[in-house]
């Protein structure tokens, strides 16, 4: 990091989620004032360091949010507080559309004079696109078709963006899969394995692109100083891969427990994600296996292209996925998770 970027106040919103834990873990590493946002209920427990500042904020009400950041002034805010899954549709565009609406808004009208705002989006928001084969990279230059909840929710929140590119500088970044540490939906198949099962969607091939959470936050901190305001990047580890190699790798770090591997048509997947939604809603808890899940897992190309990326920020993937993989397998054994 530049040596005038040290000592700056940095606000990171989803702070004690799975990817801003990360980010607050580097921000402090780099030595800014790091302010981490958290909800009353959010949990703790990667955010131990006594460096940390915690600020409470409720993104669900702007007016709420001008009093809790109007004694602040920050330099930098990272927007990494969102829903990926929910029981109510609504509460996607309640959380990661207005969430963001007001946290801007609340920026504009306290006049706040930060340097820049990094968003984390999604590739979610341009859908199952360029779906022939030979699949070809999505492009920033195509046209978002988001055939998701969450995708829509996130394209709504860069479209509030960029209605207001003149009064705040902000840089978008839309990772595809993220995984690592501290991951819980990844994790459900690592489990899944252990347990000697393993199931894979459709028959038509896939291919799928990933990226280490590490590598996403190294992008975070680069467009921080890096690249044009108003500019959107995508974020992979610059490789392809197909839909069985990421159990294929879990299978490998688990020692090669013997296992079943089943790969049912989409319309299987369909019945199953109907009745995970319904149970969800009958249970009021969210279950990993819903309607949204269901237009994910069926999507056949998930490439996209991270040139821009790597030419206007200097980003690099440290970590390919059988890396990231052992790194990630190997935290899970040694946290109890598996």
């Amino acid at each position: 990091m530049h040596p005038n970027l040290t000592k700056m106040k940095i606000l990171i919103t989803g702070a004690s989620g799975f990817i801003g834990s990360f980010i607050v873990e580097e921000s402090l590493k780099r030595g800014f004032e790091t302010w981490a946002a958290v909800r009353k209920s959010s949990s703790r427990e990667y955010l131990q360091d006594e460096r940390i500042h915690f600020i409470e904020l409720n993104l669900s009400s702007k007016a709420q949010l001008m009093e809790q950041l109007r004694p602040h002034q920050f330099d930098y805010v990272v927007h990494a507080a969102g829903v990926t899954k929910c029981l109510n549709k609504q509460d996607f565009r309640r959380i990661n559309t207005e969430g963001t609406k007001n946290l801007v808004d609340a920026i504009l009208e306290l006049q706040m004079p930060i340097k820049r705002l990094v968003y984390l989006s999604s590739l979610s928001i341009f859908g199952a696109i360029k779906e022939q084969q030979p699949y070809e990279e999505i492009k920033e230059t195509d046209t978002p078709q988001p055939n998701t909840e969450y995708g829509k929710s996130k394209l709504e929140a860069e479209q509030y963006l960029e209605s207001v590119i003149s009064r705040v500088p902000y840089i978008i970044l839309r990772p595809t899969g993220v995984y690592g540490p501290r991951e819980k939906d990844y994790f459900i198949m690592a489990k899944s394995i252990k347990q000697h099962s393993d199931f894979a969607v459709g028959y038509q091939r896939q291919d799928i692109t990933f990226v280490y959470v590490k590598d996403v936050v190294q992008a975070v901190f680069l467009a921080l100083e890096k690249g044009e305001n108003g500019r959107k990047y995508f974020l992979s580890d610059g490789q392809v891969y197909q839909s069985t190699t990421f159990s294929d790798l879990i299978h490998e770090e688990l020692g090669r427990p013997w296992w079943i591997r089943i790969t049912a048509p989409v319309w299987v997947l369909r019945i199953i994600t109907f009745i995970g939604e319904y149970v969800g809603r009958m249970t009021g808890k969210v279950t990993a296996l819903n309607n949204d899940k269901y237009n994910i897992l069926r999507q056949r190309n998930w490439r996209c292209d991270i040139q821009p990326a790597i030419d206007e920020l200097g980003y690099q993937p440290t970590y390919n996925l059988k890396q990231g993989v052992k790194e990630a397998i190997q935290w899970y054994k040694d946290n109890g998770w598996l």
